[in-house]
């Protein structure tokens, strides 16, 4: 995605932006992130808009990261995505919003 080169995700979707909300998992496995900060400043920096987005990329065993093709959520239009809420607190902001984790 990004700024410049304005590349699709593997998906197909339209991922502009750079990421803003960056979370990391738990077991430090996975690595999720946004493209929105605040709408106000969204619609300075991007002035043709942005598709609200959250992806997903693997972390290897031995470094390095790989966007995962299949994770893809797109919100609707008008919505912007921002902090990373995942059900079952896979991340460790999560933890105060899970206290049964």
């Amino acid at each position: 995605g990004g700024i410049t080169r304005k590349t699709k995700h593997p998906s197909g979707g339209d991922y502009r932006g750079g990421p803003q909300m960056v979370e990391i998992s738990r077991d430090g496995k996975r690595v999720y992130w946004t493209n929105s900060l605040y709408s106000t400043w969204d619609d300075q920096f991007y002035t043709g808009g942005i598709p609200a987005a959250m992806v997903k990329a693997e972390v290897g065993e031995n470094g390095g990261i790989t966007l995962d093709k299949d994770f893809y959520v797109e919100f609707p239009e008008g919505y912007r995505s921002h902090q990373i809420r995942l059900e079952g607190g896979d991340c460790s902001t999560d933890s105060f919003c899970y206290p049964s984790v």
